[in-house]
């Protein structure tokens, strides 16, 4: 059964950090993209960050750039997200997404709450 986990949400004020992780079970994660996306109220899903299976080549949304970090270990199946200096419009629901190009698979975390505020 494909489970991807998410925790290390929660409330933190304006300058501060979290650091989000995402454990995976139930399928090959050594072989998929990690992703991670964040939906605020009223907001379409965003992408925010993505690492390759290899941990090469990570990317970033402009708006994260210089501040987020996306990581991963293989040896844990697990993927993490970094976040400093984080501001108030980062505030959103955060999910964990696997990906594979070939054969096509999809799989979803359930979500982590992150809310930045004083």
């Amino acid at each position: 059964q494909v489970q991807l986990v998410e925790s290390g949400g929660g409330l933190v004020q304006p300058g501060g950090s979290l650091r989000l992780s995402c454990a995976a079970s139930g399928f090959t994660f050594s072989t998929y993209a990690m992703k991670w996306y964040r939906q605020a109220p009223e907001k379409e899903r965003e992408l925010v960050a993505t690492i390759s299976s290899t941990g090469a080549t990570p990317t970033y949304a402009d708006s994260v750039k210089g501040r987020f970090t996306i990581s991963r270990d293989n040896g844990k199946n697990t993927v993490y997200l970094q976040m400093n200096s984080l501001k108030p419009e980062d505030t959103a629901v955060y999910y964990c997404n696997a990906t594979k190009l070939w054969p096509v698979r999809n799989y979803w975390g359930q979500g982590t709450q992150v809310t930045v505020s004083s």
